[in-house]
């Protein structure tokens, strides 16, 4: 069985899934169902196909519910499975794009701190998997963000 490592982000939809080989991109799932109800069946249908080393996702800023299913699930798996569980900041997957908080305020990255801005003008979020994934960006800290300042 064919070893990999697998990363979602589901920050948004759709929800999307990447299987890397040798840190090479060889497969992309999406899916604009809810999280809850299809990261089960994909995971399901992922561990009949491959052996999984490594789980990895974007672990915030975005969607306070999404964020949190997505870190139970993926960390439910990791105890389980005993598959070691990575994470980075959602800003690795939109290349550094202003990311919806709410209404006109937006997350952004501003060297290393994530912060919150008001924006007149919305720009487009989309989220994308890179084609090498670069382990350099990823922390064993893999709690969601949940501490970044308040929005409101």
């Amino acid at each position: 069985m064919r070893e990999v490592d697998v990363v979602l982000v589901a920050l948004s939809s759709p929800i999307k899934i990447g299987i890397y080989e040798d840190a090479k991109l060889i497969e992309t799932i999406e899916s604009k169902q809810m999280s809850s109800e299809v990261l089960p069946k994909i995971y399901q249908d992922i561990f009949k196909r491959f052996q999984i080393n490594k789980l990895f996702y974007a672990n915030g800023p975005g969607s306070f519910m999404a964020i949190k299913v997505a870190y139970i699930f993926l960390k439910s798996l990791s105890i389980l499975k005993n598959i070691p569980l990575f994470a980075t900041d959602a800003f690795y997957f939109n290349k550094n794009a202003p990311i919806k908080a709410i209404g006109k305020l937006f997350f952004v990255r501003v060297s290393s701190q994530i912060t919150t801005r008001k924006l007149e003008t919305a720009p487009a979020m989309e989220f994308w998997l890179p084609d090498v994934l670069d382990y350099k960006e990823f922390s064993t800290t893999a709690t969601p963000l949940y501490g970044i300042g308040a929005v409101g």
